[in-house]
């Protein structure tokens, strides 16, 4: 089963991926990780990638499906796989289409983790993180049971993401509907969206993809 992950960045994207692998044994293809991996691997479409990098230009769409088509002749038919943060326009959508059937591979769903903005910025602006070991806590919904002292090592330092403010998570989200809106209606009409409730708890999210992918 090929399915597409939508959602914003702090949506859970991650997080559920992780669990399709580990309960599927899907692969989560997240561009971005494809890209470097590539460039660090030197592969014929990695090396112009570095090179247009380098260069402080964007990766064209066909090294993208370049990246993306040799990460899929690596796995087995019938190994399932998440794509993330691909597509992202109408023509990289055409481009999947033509990668998947080339290698006798379809859609199976796009699901989209719809979530509330408001909700999104307190979730992901109030997150802190053990400077440590790295365990991760919350303002709001997981503070350390001792204040100030991380729960799994005693550190007493904490660290934020820079860009875990509320100017940027709003500004990830314009560009996120931006780039979400001319896709959405290519799938909608091969009817395979499913929205799922991005806001709730990462089990509650888990439950309804399980749900969606058992149809």
């Amino acid at each position: 089963m090929d399915i597409i992950l939508l959602g914003p960045p702090g949506a859970g994207k991650g997080t559920q991926a992780s669990r399709l692998e580990d309960e599927h044994g899907m692969v989560q293809l997240s561009t971005g990780d494809m890209l470097r991996a590539a460039v660090k691997a030197g592969t014929e479409v990695g090396l112009k990638a570095k090179a247009l990098m380098d260069a402080g230009a964007l990766v064209p769409d066909e090294v993208v499906s370049g990246i993306i088509g040799d990460r899929l002749d690596e796995l087995g038919p019938e190994q399932g796989v998440i794509f993330d943060g691909y597509p992202r326009t109408a023509a990289q959508a055409a481009s999947l289409d033509e990668i998947l059937a080339d290698r006798n591979r379809v859609l199976s769903f796009v699901i989209e983790l719809a979530v509330d903005e408001d909700a999104l910025v307190e979730r992901i602006t109030g997150r802190f993180t053990c400077a440590k070991c790295g365990e991760g806590y919350h303002d709001t919904f997981k503070q350390p049971a001792v204040e100030g002292v991380c729960d799994v090592c005693g550190s007493t330092e904490f660290k934020r993401r820079p860009d875990d403010n509320e100017e940027t998570v709003r500004t990830r989200m314009q560009e996120y509907r931006a780039k979400t809106a001319p896709i959405l209606p290519i799938y909608e009409a091969r009817g395979i969206v499913r929205k799922v409730n991005g806001m709730g708890s990462m089990a509650e999210v888990n439950e309804a993809i399980e749900a969606v992918l058992s149809l």
